[in-house]
C-alpha cells in the first residue's frame, strides 16, 4: 500500500523561500506522475505543479518562474521549491501520486504554507 508523507510547510514572510518534501512509500514511485495541489481557505484545491515518471513538468501559470519540482526515485520523493512567496500562496499543500495507467491515485495529509509578514 502507497503513503505519502510530507513536510517542509510553515510560516515564511513575503518574498521568501520553502521547500516541500513528499516521500512515498512502496514500490510505485518512479513509474508514477506526482503532483503538488493546494488549496487555500475558503478555495478549491488546485493544481500547483506535477512532474511525470520522466521528468516531464508543467506548472500553474500563478506559480510559473517562481515554484519548481524535481523529483529524487532513489528517494522516492519528490520536491516543491517555492520561491518569491507571496501572501496568495498561503495554502495547504497536498502531495499527490498518480500510477502509471491512472489506476491508482493516492494522496498526503497536506502541509500549511502561511506566508505573511
Amino acid at each position: 500500500q502507497v503513503q505519502l508523507v510530507e513536510s517542509g510547510g510553515g510560516l515564511v514572510q513575503p518574498g521568501g523561500s520553502l521547500r516541500l518534501s513528499c516521500a512515498a512509500s512502496g514500490n510505485i514511485f518512479s513509474t508514477s506522475t506526482m503532483g503538488w495541489y493546494r488549496q487555500a481557505p475558503g478555495k478549491q484545491r488546485e493544481l500547483a505543479a506535477a512532474i511525470t515518471s520522466g521528468g516531464t513538468t508543467n506548472y500553474a501559470d500563478s506559480v510559473k518562474g517562481r515554484f519548481t519540482i524535481s523529483r529524487d526515485n532513489a528517494k522516492n520523493t519528490v520536491y516543491l521549491q517555492m520561491n518569491s512567496l507571496k501572501p496568495e500562496d498561503t495554502a495547504v499543500y497536498y502531495c499527490k501520486l498518480r500510477s502509471y495507467g491512472g489506476s491508482l491515485e493516492v494522496w498526503g495529509q497536506g502541509t500549511l504554507v502561511t506566508v505573511s509578514s
